[in-house]
């Protein structure tokens, strides 16, 4: 007779850490960023992101109505260089002056 113990409590953390990778993966996956995604993504919240970022022209959103969709690629690679001004500035973002 063969006789297989479950541990339940390891089951559901390996059950709970598998859907938390597919999240990722299907998160990574999107092509556009809504606004709550975008401040979830960046870490910032929207009054930030309206002041410091979609001021400058050339950053990466579209309006579709009343809503911006954000390219995810895109502000990834936005951030990146934006990231390195500020700290090449002294590294505040509100004294943070763009050239």
């Amino acid at each position: 007779m063969i006789q297989v113990n479950i541990n339940e409590e390891e089951l559901k953390e390996i059950y709970i850490k598998m859907v938390e990778e597919r999240l990722t993966e299907l998160e990574a996956e999107t092509f556009f960023l809504n606004s709550k995604q975008l401040q979830k993504f960046i870490g910032m919240s929207w009054n930030s992101i309206t002041t410091h970022l979609m001021s400058d022209p050339t950053f990466p959103a579209i309006r579709l109505g009343h809503k911006h969709l954000f390219p995810r690629y895109e502000v990834e690679q936005y951030m990146k260089k934006y990231y390195q001004e500020v700290r090449d500035s002294g590294g505040d973002i509100i004294k943070y002056k763009r050239k």
